[in-house]
């Protein structure tokens, strides 16, 4: 009798951004993880702005023969990218290729490798601040942690979270926790505040693991407070990176998909369960919010960032300028001739142009189970993702999306954890991207209760 082995392939699913640092930094995490597992194939691709998109890589996977994929979500929290856009797309590739089975794993999160790596981070900013101003104790330095930004309070949350254990493991004086977007306080009215505390140092650290337009902007932030208080020291930290505890990690997240473990933090998730203030989220579909700008939108050509976007380029007086084409990408105001790489459907059990392959994803489930989770986010749809997960210590149910979970991190809400550059407000009706691009997909999110904070997105300075 002939025994079937499966070939296993990982594929590391990103954002994406236009700055092509950001986005040559994310590709070392597949670099280094194929030096790990040098017998399997290790493939990534990104939501949007950059290429490949996330699609090329499953394909790339599929063409090696690969027919088990572990998918680790490249997301610090789990936020819209991680619980909405990410398994969206994979379940839509998933449903068109029923021969491969797709395993989704957690998001980073709360990790004391990830701790200590942003830990070493920090340490470093301080002995260079040491080395170049003299010794300064601890106890004299505050600690600001500045996180990405969601419209998911778990996500925000455990951004704090990070804060309050770096603060307490270093022994810093006072720590503070900000965000460079969607949310509040952000990082200048955060910094602002706290600099009349009296301390003499304060140290600004993006918990982020790439850069990008946002840990530009966090870093722009923090030398305009600077400027305005000379009398205190301001310290910006550098961001995660390759860090090799952060590698660590991302191991650690394949070794969790293929033990049946990637449990992720349904308890408070806003999708299932009445978060106070969120008691809208409940119940609310899975869909993408990113298919619209795949594999478009990069840093243009010959721009004086050289790369390094700061998303000036998105301004039309910039580009007039400095002569370069102003494309209005990505924005819900105003109409644009833009097409995705690829039209993903909001979730193929929804309706919509894949509808009609409902039928693949449902033949992969018993009967039962398709009805328990195969429409919307819910307390009692397993996840609340047309896909089942392996956790919970609930049976495995052996379909094409054994995600050990995926409510993500972002925001609607970024989730999350690398640089995105822009300021979705996924969770809001229409994303506040700040470009311009017609959309009128149906996305069926609450709008975010605190958008007009006034320590949040409000207290950008428009120029």
């Amino acid at each position: 009798m002939l025994q079937h082995t499966e070939k296993l392939g990982i594929m590391v699913c990103g954002h994406g951004s236009r700055n092509q640092n950001a986005a040559r930094e994310f590709s070392v995490i597949a670099e280094e993880l194929r030096k790990r597992y040098p017998d399997l194939p290790v493939e990534y691709g990104y939501l949007e702005f950059c290429n490949p998109v996330l699609s090329h890589g499953l394909d790339k996977l599929r063409d090696a023969g690969v027919t088990r994929i572990l998918a680790v979500p490249g997301m610090l929290f789990a936020a819209g990218h991680a619980k909405n856009d990410i398994p969206s797309v994979l379940n839509t590739w998933a449903a068109q290729n029923p021969g491969v089975t797709v395993n989704y794993g957690r998001e980073l999160g709360i990790d004391l490798k990830m701790i200590r790596a942003a830990g070493d981070r920090i340490k470093e900013a301080v002995d260079a601040a040491n080395r170049e101003h003299g010794e300064m104790s601890l106890h004299e330095t505050m600690l600001v942690v500045v996180g990405r930004g969601a419209s998911d309070p778990d996500a925000n949350s455990n951004v704090a979270k990070v804060m309050r254990m770096l603060w307490e493991g270093m022994g810093f004086g006072w720590g503070e926790t900000a965000y460079s977007g969607v949310t509040f306080p952000l990082v200048e009215p955060a910094l602002e505040h706290v600099s009349r505390l009296g301390y003499k140092r304060i140290i600004v650290f993006p918990y982020f693991l790439f850069t990008g337009v946002l840990v530009k902007r966090i870093y722009s932030s923090t030398d305009e407070v600077a400027a305005r208080h000379p009398e205190i020291q301001f310290v910006k930290a550098p961001y995660l990176n390759d860090h090799p505890l952060v590698l660590d990690a991302f191991q650690d997240r394949v070794t969790e998909i293929l033990e049946g473990q990637a449990l992720m933090n349904c308890q408070m998730c806003k999708y299932r369960e009445q978060v106070l203030g969120f008691e809208a989220s409940v119940g609310q579909p899975q869909e993408s919010h990113h298919h619209h700008v795949e594999g478009i939108g990069g840093g243009l050509e010959n721009c004086p960032c050289n790369g390094d976007c700061d998303a000036s380029c998105r301004e039309e007086e910039f580009c007039r300028k400095h002569g370069l084409p102003w494309t209005p990408v990505h924005s819900h105001a105003s109409p644009a001739p833009l097409e995705p790489a690829f039209d993903y459907a909001p979730s193929i059990t929804l309706g919509g142009k894949y509808a009609k392959l409902e039928h693949v994803v449902a033949e992969k489930l018993d009967e039962a189970d398709y009805e328990r989770t195969g429409h919307v986010h819910g307390p009692d749809c397993g996840c609340g993702h047309d896909h089942s997960h392996d956790h919970h210590g609930h049976d495995h149910h052996d379909h094409d999306h054994h995600h050990g979970h995926d409510h993500d991190h972002h925001a609607p809400d970024h989730d999350h954890g690398h640089s995105h550059d822009h300021s979705h407000d996924h969770g809001h009706h229409h994303h506040e991207h700040g470009h311009g691009h017609a959309h009128d997909h149906d996305h069926h999110h609450a709008p975010y209760p605190h958008a007009d904070h006034p320590l949040g997105p409000k207290s950008l300075k428009k120029g």
